[in-house]
């Protein structure tokens, strides 16, 4: 892996809040990994796994300006980081669920999302990608309760008074599993395709 500078290098826009028209303005954490993979400028590039990306969102646009710039060198590992296994939005909803109820214990809702991401997540399990009825049904959960989810979740995040320090780590950690799982697919692609030979 490619090593980064704590800031974007010539050429590059500079991190921003929000969505942006055009580079010259900045970019989100989402437009810089989508112009760092040569995708045009976007902030749900196709390389990034809609859950990751959404949580890369609200995490750009949430932290202060000093997070944001020491978060830049993750663009480049966003702009690969689509797992296959069907599981993988469920798992890392849940975890940012699970963050959120350290700081909520008592919250029945967040209990409840937790236990129903833990559900679909044990579910889908080493399933991948099966053609378009579960393709459909991914999308459904992830534009429907995943997505409310998330967002219950994070704004629990975004309130606490070290928001920053909880929000960087956990988008760290995701980024850093999600590659975990993208090199383990490629090997088990890898290894598929030479057992056909």
């Amino acid at each position: 892996m490619t090593a980064f500078p704590p800031h974007p290098p010539d050429g590059l826009p500079m991190p921003g809040r929000f969505a942006h028209l055009h580079p010259d303005d900045g970019a989100c954490l989402m437009e810089s990994a989508a112009l760092l993979a040569g995708r045009g400028f976007t902030d749900s590039p196709a390389g990034t796994h809609p859950a990751l990306a959404a949580l890369a969102r609200v995490v750009n646009d949430s932290v202060a300006d000093a997070t944001r710039h020491a978060l830049w060198p993750l663009a480049a590992e966003l702009a690969d980081a689509r797992p296959l296994d069907r599981a993988y939005a469920p798992l890392l909803v849940g975890t940012v669920v699970d963050a959120a109820r350290v700081l909520r214990p008592a919250s029945r809702r967040l209990a409840r999302h937790g236990r129903a991401c833990r559900r679909r997540s044990e579910k889908l399990a080493h399933l991948r990608a099966g053609g378009m009825p579960s393709s459909v049904a991914d999308l459904l959960w992830w534009r429907g309760p995943g997505r409310r989810y998330l967002e219950d979740a994070l704004r629990v995040l975004c309130a606490a008074p070290d928001a920053d320090q909880r929000l960087a780590g956990l988008l760290r950690k995701a980024v850093s599993e999600a590659r975990d799982d993208v090199a383990r697919d490629g090997r088990m692609s890898a290894g598929k395709g030479r057992c056909n030979r």
